[in-house]
């Protein structure tokens, strides 16, 4: 689960995997989306239909575009200098950019066409060398410092681009700060190939039928078969979930536990490496002890002591909670093979799937049933809808990249006025991003005295309809599907004036908040009702007893869960506190040992298809845990007077998800909650006692 953005000194916050009351007594009334009369999408909306080199034509065009307005800006006399025609100006050509090349660089992770794939890969990695360099131009940051703002709005604007330029080394002399921009250049290649690397990642494994027992049938029945009767698997999340979860045989499970975390070992792992020496001297260079503390100035943790401190509060009673679960993990094992004696990393989400069948007696393919994926989507429109007063109208006939692709206008329910567009691409295929997360497209602002219209795609990987039946979704599906829609949300309902503060352009730490808050509906019962609807028949919902019992076991595998979260957030910041070379690959082994409680083998290169650390969330990916606190005391506000209750679903999405980066987070969350934040309800979920 995660969030895509392109070029960290752009888009101040955030991403590789993917939110949402009653009225009347009715969740969904009003609010599904509409199927009949839809209307066409406008032309505004982004283009699929590339020939070869265009996408390199297109991009290298909107960098002049940029180039000329920024040069125009810079070129001021200083008496004529305003807010008006520099800072103004800037976040104006900086969007026109982004709104320009975030859709072509989409196109590098979803576009069926190899060629326009590799193009759109280029293209990120040319946009992130030009809009590094945009931030070490003195004589920009010149004339934006002359741009004296006259009112609360415009001062944020002001502080947050002046900051975003002296961090890029404003204060050094040219010499050093081209030394900066040198290294920046370099360290964004090295990203942007890390990406495309495990875009084009193609590992397939052969099993034979007997090597998948275990697997459901209609999951058997999804994968590429051979002449010879075996299977063509691959390691992409709904199959390395198949396998791993539900496989008998130990040795087919190693052998796609292995696969999976060796994915571009050979090519990725250098590049890590190459980034993490480059990362140090590039904070050396501004002026900060680590890359970390370079990376946390200026979100809400001010610093790496402070991220570190968290974490230390975390680490004995998670590593505790997951020591409680290899025990009952182990006993279930020696139950099925009385030689055992230890635990194997591969064992872990295969026991977990069977101690819940036994302990809360139900089957999960059994509840998939009652979640196909078209029924589903719905129903969590639906929940968004009564929530925070809109509708959703499927646009038909709407150009796209790839059959199965869907278009929605999202419209406020009070006035009819559109509010954004979301594309849905839901299933695997060859060539496509392997994971879960939104992309932000076209950016809601003012331009000119009138509001864009913001435009934004979720990118997942469901099991594809197969063998007779749809793509069903498991409970971690569904909350997934939460977790990517409230980004979704926080990006399509801003109200902020300025492209720069706009959607998801936070503070890194917070920018996780309403997404990881939103993962909250997914376990209520109302809501989880309403999504239901068995796929032999839609009006047939699951039933109470058996919903009870999924709720009930919602935090079974609890430990392991977390201590994967904060085993890498742990890998981050040893990563980016160090100081020298680093051996990602050991470093990440030893840490994973002791925080999963199981050795793990020799041979593995996890780090290697890391996405987080090269793709914006480098010192960063302790925002998912650090987002957490907020995002459970917000769950809570909502619990006061019911998961659906709509006033407080218009308070939130007036006075959070509207609200972009015009306040800092924690400004925010005191006028939801009425109160500061509190750890309370996020150390509740995690079995710590407090006091």
């Amino acid at each position: 689960m995660s969030l895509v953005t392109h070029s960290p000194s752009l888009l101040a916050a955030l991403l590789l995997i993917v939110l949402f009351v009653t009225i009347s007594g009715c969740v969904q009334e009003g609010a599904a989306p509409e199927p009949a009369s839809a209307p066409a999408a406008p032309a505004a909306l982004i283009r699929a239909d590339y020939q070869p080199g265009e996408i390199t034509k297109l991009a290298g065009a909107a960098q002049e575009q940029a180039n000329a307005s920024l040069t125009a800006i810079a070129a001021l006399p200083p008496e004529k200098r305003t807010f008006e025609n520099t800072v103004l100006a800037f976040d104006t050509a900086m969007t026109d950019y982004s709104d320009a090349i975030y859709p072509l660089i989409f196109m590098g992770y979803i576009h069926p066409d190899k060629e326009i794939t590799r193009e759109g890969m280029e293209a990120e990695e040319s946009s992130a060398v030009f809009t590094n360099d945009i931030y070490t131009r003195r004589d920009l940051y010149n004339a934006l410092k002359d741009g004296t703002p006259t009112t609360p709005e415009e001062t944020r604007l002001y502080d947050i681009t002046i900051r975003d330029f002296t961090k890029n080394g404003m204060n050094l002399p040219d010499d050093r700060l081209a030394k900066v921009r040198q290294m920046n250049d370099e360290l964004s290649v090295l990203e942007s190939r890390f990406s495309a690397n495990l875009n084009n990642e193609d590992t397939v494994l052969i099993f034979t039928k007997t090597d998948l027992a275990g697997v459901p049938a209609e999951t058997i029945a999804a994968f590429a078969k051979n002449p010879d009767g075996t299977y063509r698997v691959t390691t992409k999340y709904p199959d390395y979930v198949a396998v791993m979860e539900y496989a008998d045989r130990s040795a087919t499970r190693q052998a796609m536990f292995m696969a999976y975390n060796n994915r571009q070992a050979e090519t990725n792992t250098p590049l890590l490496e190459q980034a993490i020496i480059l990362r140090q001297s590039i904070a050396h260079e501004l002026g900060y002890p680590t890359w970390a503390d370079y990376k946390i100035d200026g979100r809400m943790a001010k610093n790496s002591r402070n991220v570190m401190d968290f974490v230390d509060t975390l680490k004995a009673p998670i590593r505790e909670n997951v020591r409680a679960e290899n025990v009952l993990l182990l006993r279930m094992k020696q139950d099925m093979d009385p030689s055992a004696t230890a635990l194997d990393p591969w064992d872990v989400s295969y026991l977990q799937e069977k101690l819940v069948r036994e302990q809360y007696s139900y089957d999960p393919n059994v509840v998939k049933e009652y979640f196909p994926v078209d029924t589903t989507i719905r129903g969590i429109f639906g929940v968004y809808g009564n929530l925070f007063g809109i509708t959703f109208e499927e646009v038909k006939g709407a150009k796209v990249w790839s059959e199965g692709v869907q278009l929605f206008r999202v419209k406020n329910t009070s006035d009819g006025a559109t509010v954004g567009y979301l594309y849905l691409d839901l299933y695997p295929r060859e060539g496509k991003f392997g994971h879960f997360a939104a992309f932000p497209l076209i950016t809601g602002r003012m331009k000119d005295g009138t509001r864009s219209t913001p435009v934004m795609a979720i990118v997942g990987n469901f099991p594809a309809p197969a063998d007779g039946k749809p793509g069903l979704l498991t409970m971690y599906d569904i909350e997934t599907v939460f977790h990517e829609g409230g980004h979704a949300m926080h990006f399509l309902l801003t109200t902020a004036p300025y492209g720069t503060l706009a959607g998801f352009n936070t503070e890194h730490d917070f920018v996780e908040t309403p997404s990881q808050s939103l993962e909250e509906w997914a376990w209520d019962p109302v809501v989880l009702s309403s999504l239901s609807g068995h796929y032999t028949n839609s009006s047939q919902k699951i039933p109470p007893e058996l919903q009870g019992r999924v709720i009930a076991a919602r935090d079974a595998g609890a430990g392991h869960f977390y201590g994967r979260l904060l085993a890498n957030t742990i890998v981050d910041m040893e990563y980016h506190t160090a100081d020298g070379p680093v051996d990602v690959t050991n470093v990440s082994l030893l840490i994973y040992s002791e925080m999963t409680g199981i050795p793990q083998p020799e041979g593995i290169h996890h780090p290697a298809s890391f996405s987080h650390l090269m793709g914006g969330y480098d010192a960063g990916y302790y925002g998912y845990l650090w987002s957490k606190v907020y995002a459970l005391d917000i769950a809570g506000e909502f619990r006061k007077d019911g998961m659906t209750n709509q006033t407080t679903g218009m308070r939130y999405r007036q006075e959070i998800l509207s609200q972009g980066n015009m306040q800092d987070g924690g400004v925010l969350l005191l006028n939801f909650l009425g109160r500061e934040p509190g750890p309370g309800a996020f150390y509740e979920r995690l079995g710590i006692r407090q006091g």
